[in-house]
């Protein structure tokens, strides 16, 4: 790594921190968190959001939302799934392929990824293609899970 790599954030100029959390809008809360459970993740926390704050801040009007704050076991990583109670969703294509603009997919790494795979099965998971071998490193997959969500698993090999 060179010394371009390391470079100090510019006083006085924002910066990023980290980030906190990814947002997924889901019609099924508890399938989606029964999803993401199985996967490995915590729940670590649920709430109903509502209000003109809330309503200023998402751009409609009189919003109520709940809200499934989902936790990666390392403690780092956050899935927000929320499902809007008013106004209702727009309906987005659960089928969409691969390739869709917008967030792509959300990516695991996980340990016997053919486990995780049976055990999230029976909450709707679907192959996009196929568990391929990458090279010396990884085995990788595509799936789609509760409302068309797009996730990714890898498991390093070798």
């Amino acid at each position: 790594m060179d010394d371009t790599d390391q470079r100090e954030p510019r006083s006085g100029r924002g910066t990023v921190l980290r980030m906190d959390n990814v947002a997924i809008v889901v019609d099924d809360l508890a399938a989606a968190v029964a999803f993401f459970t199985e996967l490995g993740l915590e729940l670590e926390g649920e709430a109903t959001v509502e209000g003109s704050a809330v309503d200023r801040l998402v751009g409609l009007e009189e919003v109520r939302s709940d809200i499934a704050m989902m936790r990666t076991p390392d403690g780092h990583g956050r899935i927000e799934l929320t499902r809007y109670r008013t106004p209702s969703s727009r309906e987005g294509d659960p089928r969409a392929p691969a390739n869709t603009l917008g967030l792509h997919r959300v990516m695991f790494a996980v340990e016997d990824i053919e486990d995780v795979l049976d055990r999230l099965r029976p909450h709707g998971a679907e192959l996009l293609g196929e568990l391929v071998q990458y090279e010396n490193s990884y085995r990788l997959c595509y799936l789609r899970g509760p409302a068309g969500i797009l996730v990714a698993l890898a498991e390093q090999v070798g």
